[in-house]
């Protein structure tokens, strides 16, 4: 019986290493692979810095943060009804459900602190 395909070479001639180029090759090919499939590595090595911008004062009790933001939510509230008086069509509906999820928010925020127990 005759066999249509030879045999396959007993080894590979061809080593992914025989030259200089495809060392580099391999090795960024590593490189790569590691920095997708090995983030924590990258992650460790760059420690998040948060920004000091804008710091709330890590000393204000939470009575004083919540009674704050009731404050802004309201006034933010205001504001965006304000501006939705100004405007029509499909513009002013954004802005009036823009200005009620901001109301149910000030509403949770009023609901926590309406729990909070002062401290003196």
């Amino acid at each position: 019986m005759f066999k249509i395909t030879p045999n396959p070479p007993d080894n590979d001639p061809a080593s992914p290493y025989e030259s200089l180029d495809s060392r580099k090759m391999h090795d960024a090919a590593e490189r790569a692979l590691d920095h997708y499939l090995n983030p924590a590595d990258t992650i460790m090595a760059a420690p998040y810095q948060a920004s000091t911008m804008f710091l709330v004062n890590p000393e204000t009790d939470t009575e004083s943060l919540l009674v704050n933001a009731c404050e802004s939510l309201a006034s933010a509230s205001i504001m965006l009804g304000d501006v939705a008086g100004l405007v029509d069509g499909p513009i002013r509906k954004t802005l009036l459900g823009i200005a009620q999820v901001v109301m149910l928010g000030e509403l949770a925020v009023n609901r926590a602190l309406d729990r909070v127990e002062i401290t003196e």
